[in-house]
């Protein structure tokens, strides 16, 4: 996220120049940062939810039985959300308090 908000600097300070406030360009980072993190744990938890019953008839029993529960699904997901708003706050923060002339003059 912190290189994604580096390459688009002139956007979000053309967004502030248009009269976007500082939270309203926190919030956009965090979004992009959580659905970003959410689409990639959604087709990850989905991907295991398919592997796990294959994988335990192809182990025949060598191992203890593998079970995806419901609670691991919604551990995995929470996990997403927290990697999706860790990673996006501080680039997030960074937008937020980024000057707009100093913003464009670099572009």
């Amino acid at each position: 996220m912190a290189i994604s908000v580096r390459e688009r600097t002139a956007e979000l300070a053309v967004m502030k120049a248009i009269g976007f406030g500082d939270r309203s360009i926190l919030f956009f980072v965090l979004g992009e940062s959580l659905t970003i993190a959410l689409v990639g744990g959604l087709l990850g938890l989905a991907l295991a939810y398919l592997s796990v019953p294959v994988l335990d008839k192809l182990l025949n029993g060598r191992l203890p039985n593998l079970i995806l529960s419901q609670t691991i699904l919604v551990g995995g997901l929470l996990v997403a959300v927290i990697v999706g708003v860790t990673s996006g706050l501080l680039p997030g923060i960074g937008a937020m308090r980024m000057r707009v002339v100093n913003a464009l003059r670099r572009v």
